[in-house]
């Protein structure tokens, strides 16, 4: 997997599978050290900033995702699946290849 590949921000479909990587790396980073800097280490701040900044890019996902449905006339279950796939950890990660093939179809 290209960085540069993916970090492509020249059309909506590229948006998208960007959004959805650095989304993906978010919630990795404040499941995997924010969450437990708090519980273990009563280090709250990280849970502060890596949240707000995961949050932001949760809701840049969904709007990117749902502007992807009307755009390119994606089903409703493309997007229950593309949804499923930002709460699941390594969701968005395993859904690339969809998002790679959408980006290079309409991108």
């Amino acid at each position: 997997m290209d960085i540069t590949q993916i970090l492509q921000f020249g059309s909506a479909p590229k948006r998208l599978r960007a959004i959805a990587f650095v989304e993906g790396i978010s919630y990795l980073l404040l499941l995997l050290i924010a969450m437990p800097m708090k519980y273990l280490l009563g280090i709250k701040l990280g849970v502060t900033i890596v949240g707000g900044i995961h949050g932001a890019l949760f809701v840049a996902f969904a709007f990117m995702t749902l502007h992807a449905m009307i755009a390119y006339k994606k089903g409703i279950l493309w997007g229950i699946k593309v949804g499923f796939a930002s709460i699941v950890p390594l969701g968005t990660f395993f859904l690339d290849k969809d998002l790679k093939d959408l980006a290079e179809k309409h991108g």
